[in-house]
């Protein structure tokens, strides 16, 4: 009974210092890097093939895929790289995951780890403890993190030589496709809780070299474990953007399919690692094969995906679509219309006249808000960035071409409306972020102009629709003469109630701050309205025959 004890609390503790291992390695690397890491996954997967030496090489070191895969998620949200690119890295990350089974197999059961283990943990300390912030420091930890990760090979080592004798083996074997997928769910199940495949491959290198498991047991934990790794991936892309659900469905469908070929052709898979290790000369020992094992069905799995890598890429890219992406997308810029500048510029006034709706709509959303901003209110400045960003790169192809003296001032005119209503929309969107933190104004008569400044804002903004039949810009200037005017009755008011204690001071200064942003956010719209009406009449635009196809 006491030995039991002894057993579980080494298999415990082995699997302790394995996961404070695989973490201080991953954290030490990856801080001792500093941006190195970022310029490397930026600068080098120009292309899958890139991605995935660069996936390889990254985990290889860090000794954790899913690291590199968060990271990947990241880029690919920042624009650094395409969703074509990002699948390489994967790829990659997971060939790379393989060199936790190669460092187990080659050092965990050929040399006395004491001999180095205990030096390199010394070593570590010291850069750690003397490093202070610096990057040695941070390489002291990585060291420290593999003297651990090899004492705990050791003990699990020990542990599992010792289960193999008071354990009877037979009653814990299952035979058959059960046992199979039997097997297949303790991998998982492992890298789901530990939430590190390095950890899992360990543990199940050395059950196997201790005689705890069976060979075939041992490869079908392996690719369990492997498939595992995705659940890193699938929580961190829970409620997150669609490029990171991209990227980690990418993950999922590379290790999902990846480990049911490497099920359904099991004995193919182990007549080729006995070939392949008896070419390299490697040492044929349970640790040995099922290194190799892991590394060639995730060779396999890449050799598989590469043919259809770019079809995977379409595939993703119209799965996880937001409404940001779907409106996002402009409706009626095209190349059929860019051969023609007057086709052109109808297609130009009617996308300015979509980002001009959604900035109403965020400017009354801003407007009525009482508390934080709104989920649609972040989801129209994506919008509205998006389309201007698609109407600032159609003119500037346009700008290429032979365009007459008038057309080019129309495009020039059509940049800077471009520009006053993106600054609307970033106004409404400060605006609503600040009104939570605004003092809530008990006096009556000021409470009563404030809220009459902010319904002459509300007017001007629905004067302010060029497609509005009797659209008048002299309206609209009219209209923001009259949003002055109250703007400065309510701003006296304020500094009146300020000087007499009525309200507080610094409740008033927010207040006036707050207004100041409303008359900014008009007068960004009005100029716009300048702009737009100063081209043509607006109401004469009509919708252009266009493809389908939008420009990306």
């Amino acid at each position: 009974m006491q030995n039991s004890f002894i057993l579980i609390g080494m298999l415990v503790g082995g699997l302790g210092l394995f996961l404070l291992a695989v973490n201080m390695i991953t954290d030490g690397l990856r801080l001792a890097a500093g941006h190195t890491l970022r310029d490397i996954l930026a600068k080098w997967t120009r292309t899958p093939a890139h991605g995935i030496i660069t996936g390889l090489s990254i985990t290889a070191i860090v000794q954790s895929s899913s690291a590199v895969t968060v990271a990947i998620i990241g880029f690919v949200n920042a624009g650094l790289i395409t969703m074509r690119q990002a699948l390489g890295v994967v790829y990659g990350a997971n060939m790379g995951s393989t060199m936790t089974g190669w460092l187990v197999a080659m050092v965990g059961f050929n040399i006395k780890l004491e001999i180095f283990a205990l030096p390199i943990l010394g070593i570590g300390m010291l850069l750690r403890l003397t490093g202070g912030d610096s990057r040695r420091a941070s390489f002291g930890t990585a060291l420290v993190g593999f003297g651990l990760f090899f004492i705990g090979i050791d003990v699990l080592k020990e542990t599992f030589e010792g289960l193999a004798t008071a354990v009877d083996l037979e009653t814990l074997t299952v035979d058959g496709i059960a046992g199979v997928f039997l097997y297949v769910a303790i991998g998982f199940l492992m890298t789901v809780l530990t939430q590190s495949s390095a950890a899992s491959i360990a543990i199940i290198l050395t059950a196997a070299t201790g005689g705890i498991l069976s060979l075939n047991a041992a490869a079908a934990m392996v690719i369990g474990a492997n498939v595992g790794t995705t659940s890193t991936a699938l929580i961190a892309a829970i409620g997150a953007t669609s490029n990171a659900q991209r990227v980690a469905a990418a993950h999922i469908m590379f290790n999902v399919s990846t480990g049911m070929v490497a099920l359904i052709i099991l004995p193919l898979l182990f007549w080729i690692v006995k070939i392949t290790g008896e070419l390299l000369g490697l040492e044929d020992i349970p640790a040995v094969t099922l290194a190799l094992f892991h590394t060639t069905f995730n060779i396999l799995g890449v050799l598989l995906m590469w043919p259809v890598t770019d079809r995977l890429t379409q595939f993703l890219g119209k799965r996880f679509v937001t409404l940001e992406e779907i409106e996002g997308r402009p409706k009626y810029l095209d190349k059929t219309v860019a051969i023609s500048p007057p086709l052109a510029l109808d297609a130009l006034a009617l996308e300015l006249s979509r980002i001009s709706n959604i900035a109403r709509r965020m400017a009354f959303s801003a407007l009525s808000t009482e508390s934080a901003t709104g989920q649609r209110m972040s989801s129209d400045h994506v919008i509205a960035e998006k389309l201007a960003n698609a109407v600032a790169e159609f003119i500037t192809r346009l700008g290429r071409a032979s365009l007459s003296h008038d057309d080019a001032e129309q495009l020039a005119m059509m940049l800077r409306a471009e520009q006053h209503l993106l600054a609307c929309c970033d106004l409404a969107l400060e605006i609503a972020r600040e009104q939570g933190k605004l003092e809530i104004v008990t006096d009556a008569e000021l409470a009563n102009h404030l809220a009459q400044y902010r319904v002459e804002v509300v007017n001007l903004f629905h004067l302010a629709d060029p497609l509005m039949e009797g659209f008048s810009i002299e309206d609209c200037e009219t209209q923001l003469q009259q949003v002055q005017v109250a703007y400065e009755e309510v701003k006296e008011l304020l500094l009146y109630a300020g000087a007499e204690l009525r309200t507080p001071i610094p409740g008033v200064i927010d207040i006036i701050e707050q207004n100041s942003r409303i008359r900014r956010m008009a007068r960004q719209m009005i100029k716009a309205m300048r702009y737009l009406s100063g081209l043509y009449r607006v109401d004469e635009v009509t919708a252009p025959e266009i493809d389908e196809t939008v420009i990306e």
